[in-house]
């Protein structure tokens, strides 16, 4: 009877959730959901010194903003609690002491100064390094006197040298080792503490784990492991070793250790700068606080949950050549282990945005205001709307109409709702407007005509009724005619007295947007700072 589908996702608490590590924990999520099975969240925190409790909090909040669930886990509980590392050593002693009582393992008295030394003469001699084995010839007796006197040791699985071990991977076929070339590995070391590799092997086992789903780099563990589970009288679950995500350009994994050389990837060099001009505004800090390769970066960006998914399930997986676009629900359908590629999957910031578009585009105009409040909110651009207050957790009812033809004017521009900020220039005082440098000097300071030109727009402007686009843009371009002008000669000098910008939305509606009243306050305003 085939036993009903458990993964896992396994994280080491590091105070961030990696982009690679939440594919692979994507990829577990997908196949218990398109299984109708469990998916398990246990936290393999081992290692004391480099974590604490709060590092916890970006790995749970990264699941929960993609809304993948787990069953069991932290937080959630289930039927082999505890589900973290450091509250399982009294499993991890037991199973060490059933391989010692069965004579699958042994206490290791050698000392490191010997074990290196076998490894130089293995060198030495052009031959793979295995372990001694002296201490087998150990009795009992000599054993406690060792153990009695405080002499060190650690414990270490007999590894079979006379035969081969193998796995049929879901992702990479058969594969198979020679065990005569292992060294026999250590299960606890000398302090009491266990190893990885033993204790991943106790947790699956005890979990009832099927299905083994991660990154290739770990496939170099598993021929231990699944002695492991040979020793430990378990079955083996399926493995599938996927494939790591590499920097755009190049055959290397992406890692948050290489920072400095992914800020100058030409592929992700565009997604570092953003971070720089977004996150300040948002007191985040910049791109060395959150960066491309954490989750929380497109969290705090303004990216769409299902925009991440659909990238990061397109990163080694797909369902044929030319099926792009894929809901939550369609890569529950869909997903399954034969169509993981076995080559590594290139991160592509162009092809996620692309994602992220699509499902941007599908939002209502409602859904966007309030997609967009946050970051309006945050960067205090509205803080002039609540002279009297704190602002508002969601946009008021009275300034949705004048956000929406906004976010209607911006357009396909706004691609993550932090792109919002872009518009800022409608938000700050008139007198604060900052205008671009170049363009200042060049269309409005060096131009001769520039000052005679807004002094009569501003007229026409004052005018103009209704201030409606139809009926400006009929009286700008009447204004340019007339004064046998060119037309940049009008608009280059107005935009900039408007927005500070030279390119922006389509003038008039970015005229209307303002208001008359301050359209002309800005005009002047400008007219003002130039000479008589």
């Amino acid at each position: 009877m085939t036993r009903p589908v458990r993964t896992r996702f396994a994280p080491s608490p590091t105070g961030y959730m990696h982009i690679g590590g939440m594919r692979t924990a994507l990829f577990c999520w997908l196949w218990a959901r398109h299984t109708n099975g469990r998916f398990i969240l246990r936290i393999d925190d081992t290692d004391q010194e480099r974590n604490v409790e709060s590092a916890l909090a970006p790995i749970f909040r990264a699941f929960r903003w993609l809304g993948l669930d787990w069953d069991e886990g932290p937080e959630q509980g289930g039927p082999y609690t505890p589900y973290y590392q450091s509250q399982r050593g009294h499993l991890y002693q037991a199973a060490v002491e059933k391989l010692l009582a069965a004579g699958k393992a042994y206490r290791d008295f050698e000392t490191p100064e010997q074990i290196a030394a076998d490894r130089q003469q293995a060198e030495a001699n052009k031959v793979p390094y295995l372990s001694s084995r002296r201490s087998l010839s150990l009795t009992p007796d000599q054993i406690a006197v060792h153990q009695q006197s405080g002499q060190p040791s650690v414990v270490r699985l007999l590894v079979p040298r006379d035969r081969k071990v193998a796995i049929d991977d879901a992702v990479r076929g058969h594969v198979e080792w020679d065990c005569g070339l292992m060294p026999d590995p250590v299960l606890q070391r000398s302090n009491g503490s266990f190893l990885y590799n033993f204790a991943t092997v106790v947790d699956d086992a005890q979990l009832q784990i099927t299905h083994v789903i991660r990154a290739e780099e770990h496939l170099t563990n598993t021929a231990v492991q699944v002695l492991l589970y040979e020793a430990l009288e378990q079955s083996p679950p399926t493995f599938a070793h996927i494939p790591f995500i590499t920097a755009p350009g190049s055959t290397k994994k992406l890692s948050k250790r290489d920072l400095e050389k992914l800020r100058k990837n030409p592929g992700l060099q565009k997604l570092f700068d953003r971070a720089d001009v977004v996150f300040p505004q948002l007191s985040l800090g910049d791109s060395t606080t959150l960066s491309p390769v954490m989750v929380e970066y497109y969290e705090q960006m303004g990216y769409l949950p299902a925009g991440v998914l659909n990238g990061l399930a397109r990163l080694g997986w797909s369902l044929d050549d030319k099926t792009e676009i894929f809901s939550r629900d369609d890569l529950i359908r869909e997903f399954s282990l034969e169509r993981i590629n076995k080559s590594s999957a290139a991160f592509d910031a162009d092809k996620l945005l692309s994602f992220q578009a699509h499902w941007m585009s599908q939002l209502s105009l409602d859904e966007k205001i309030d997609g967009c409040w946050p970051f309006l909110k945050r960067a205090k651009l509205v803080q002039d709307w609540f002279p009297a207050g704190e602002i508002p957790e969601s946009c008021p009812v009275d300034r949705r109409g004048w956000l929406g033809e906004l976010l209607t004017a911006f357009g396909d521009r706004l691609k993550v709702f932090s792109d919002i900020l872009d518009t800022q220039d409608f938000f700050v005082a008139d007198t604060a407007l900052v205008y671009e440098e170049k363009a200042y000097q060049k269309k409005i300071v060096e131009a001769p005509e520039a000052k005679e030109i807004l002094q009569a727009l501003t007229i026409e402007l004052a005018a103009c009724q209704p201030f409606d686009a139809p009926t400006l843009e009929q009286r700008v371009h009447a204004f340019v005619e007339t004064r046998g002008l060119k037309f940049n000669q009008v608009i280059q000098p107005l935009r900039i007295a408007l927005t500070g910008k030279t390119a922006g939305m389509g003038l008039f509606e970015t005229l209307v947007l303002l208001g008359q009243d301050r359209c002309l306050s800005r005009l002047r305003h400008l007219i003002s700072r130039l000479p008589v």
